[in-house]
């Protein structure tokens, strides 16, 4: 790769104030093979809030999360995500200025919560995939262990449906989870699932993830259910979490040591040179 310089317009008032998930974003314009392994018979929306700074709890971020439901296969992704990155897949084949990305980035925002989760791919298996800096792509396959859920006999709606409560200690925390028999699939957000019925709201305990399903729809028409981790690498998951690890301990280094070629200039919404950021507060969904 010829050498370049990649500027990172970075808000100040997001990672220097409130200390949220803090994301640098560098993408090389891979074009990322996408596989069908299944077809979505239904699509869940779900409102996603998490606290990425445990010290600084009233800053939430909020993201829309698609859970899409097959026949013994599911896939949990960001719509945030999937937005940014077809927009810019169109700019990188248009060979857009870096303005021009940079802005878009502006426009439609970046994924805080980029993991996708397989569950069922393969069979017996879930799988993880994430890119870290954008372009780190990492893929993590474990077995599908399932949540031990004790069902309570307390009743509430969502969406007007009705839905029972249950709760279980699952990867590191205690969640509660309202499910409704009306929708008799054993799915849900991320990787909670194993109810007698569709996951429409889950929380841990500690407040610092939850799931609110804002809209269900039945697939009338083909809808593939595509997986684009073919080519990621493969690793298990104390060496995809130590990854992580590293890049929030140093962003910057983290980019500059997989890209030696690369040249990193930090800067704020205006346009002034800062320090590069170290010790990102990092939360992660699974302990």
């Amino acid at each position: 790769m010829s050498a370049r310089i990649i500027f990172l317009n970075l808000c100040l008032a997001i990672l220097f104030a409130s200390q949220a998930k803090a994301q640098i974003i560098v993408s090389d314009g891979t074009k990322i093979q996408n596989d069908t392994i299944g077809e979505a018979q239904i699509l869940v929306q779900y409102e996603t809030r998490c606290i990425s700074n445990t010290e600084k709890p009233e800053n939430v971020t909020e993201e829309t999360m698609m859970l899409e439901v097959g026949k013994n296969l599911s896939k949990f992704y960001s719509y945030t995500k999937y937005v940014c990155d077809s927009v810019l897949a169109v700019d990188f084949a248009n060979k857009a200025s870096q303005e021009t990305i940079n802005e878009h980035l502006k426009q439609y925002g970046t994924s805080k919560l980029s993991e996708r989760t397989f569950r069922g791919y393969p069979a017996g298996k879930v799988t993880t995939l994430d890119e870290v800096a954008g372009m780190t792509r990492l893929r993590c396959e474990e077995t599908d262990e399932r949540p031990q859920w004790k069902i309570l006999a307390e009743n509430d709606s969502v969406l007007s449906y009705l839905c029972s409560k249950a709760e279980c200690q699952f990867k590191g925390r205690t969640w509660t989870a309202w499910f409704t028999a009306e929708i008799p699939v054993s799915e849900g957000p991320w990787k909670l699932c194993g109810l007698p019925g569709l996951i429409l709201k889950a929380e841990d305990s500690e407040g610092h993830y939850s799931f609110t399903a804002t809209g269900v729809e039945q697939c009338h028409t083909y809808r593939p259910i595509l997986f684009d981790g073919k080519k990621y690498e493969p690793m298990n998951r104390k060496a995809y979490n130590k990854v992580h690890e590293r890049y929030y301990a140093d962003p910057v280094g983290f980019i500059t040591g997989s890209m030696p070629n690369v040249t990193v200039k930090v800067s704020d919404e205006h346009g002034n040179a800062t320090k590069n950021p170290k010790n990102v507060p990092y939360n992660p969904l699974e302990r």
